[in-house]
């Protein structure tokens, strides 16, 4: 079942998920429609989500290497990760917002599905 279509600005995904920004809070205002959540960055190239937000544990330079080849337009690092300094400074590179949330994957998957995002495919 398709949902409507909830536009949600990174400030908002922000503070919904009690995050920090990392790098990017200029982009506070950048819209999102969608929210992919994986450590499997295999399952992130499989289904391309041009401007989602992206969650994940995994504080890797590959993280940011997919989400810049998907298109994810941030990414929201949950249980408190935080990236080396030079996870940041590609993310930066890659124009692409960096965020820190204390919460779990699930219960921030949860929070921007009750905010209305929906996942890659628009199913509610």
């Amino acid at each position: 079942m398709k949902g409507i279509a909830v536009v949600m600005k990174l400030s908002e995904i922000a503070k919904i998920l009690e995050s920090d920004f990392l790098s990017g809070e200029e982009k506070k205002d950048q819209e999102f429609h969608y929210c992919r959540g994986s450590d499997l960055m295999s399952d992130v190239l499989a289904g391309f989500a041009e401007g989602s937000v992206f969650l994940t544990g995994l504080v890797t330079l590959q993280t940011v290497r997919t989400a810049s080849v998907s298109g994810a337009g941030a990414i929201v690092f949950v249980r408190n990760k935080k990236p080396s300094p030079e996870v940041i400074a590609l993310a930066k590179q890659e124009d692409i917002p960096l965020l820190v949330t204390p919460l779990s994957m699930f219960v921030s998957c949860g929070r921007l599905y009750q905010g209305g995002l929906t996942g890659v495919h628009g199913n509610r």
